[in-house]
């Protein structure tokens, strides 16, 4: 014995249904079928063009205007671009000392000779150093060249020689 098909199965249910109608019953069958495909058809695929389409012809004014917006601010950015940055105030053994105090630091010597800056530091906190260059960094533009740090005993105590230059990003 041969188990059938599902859908030969199905194929055998529909012919014996459709042998069993009278010819109006096929007639209004086939009617009512033509009237649920043009119904699926219109609202799966032509309804949803029709409103996208509308509500596109209805953004489309806003976008316009969004788009010259963003033009005019992309010209904007452009020429501020060429402007030259402002200079950062120039790197003194003062402007130095005073910043180091306002953080707590003492060097134990600090000279100043060009663009060019040497500190020492003894027995000073980590964190403190690296939150001052930091500061210096993104402020005045100052970078270091050259850092030597030695831990002490004392977690979080190092002893610090910095060498600094202030310059042109």
């Amino acid at each position: 014995m041969s188990k059938q098909n599902p859908i030969e199965t199905l194929r055998a249910r529909a012919t014996a249904f459709w042998q069993v109608r009278t010819e109006q019953e096929r007639k209004l069958l086939r009617i009512g079928g033509v009237v649920v495909g043009l119904g699926l058809f219109y609202s799966l695929l032509v309804d949803p063009a029709l409103t996208g389409r509308a509500q596109l012809h209805k953004e489309l004014p806003q976008l316009h205007q969004q788009a010259a917006e963003m033009q005019v601010m992309a010209r904007e950015a452009q020429a501020l671009k060429g402007q030259n940055n402002i200079a950062p105030t120039p790197m003194t053994r003062d402007n130095l000392s005073a910043g180091l105090a306002a953080r707590g630091l003492t060097p134990q010597s600090l000279n100043v000779t060009g663009e060019y800056a040497k500190l020492a530091f003894n027995g000073v906190q980590y964190a403190g150093v690296v939150a001052w260059l930091d500061a210096v960094r993104t402020e005045s533009r100052i970078n270091v060249v050259d850092a030597s740090f030695t831990a002490q005993d004392t977690a979080g105590v190092v002893n610090a020689t910095l060498t600094l230059r202030q310059g042109a990003r």
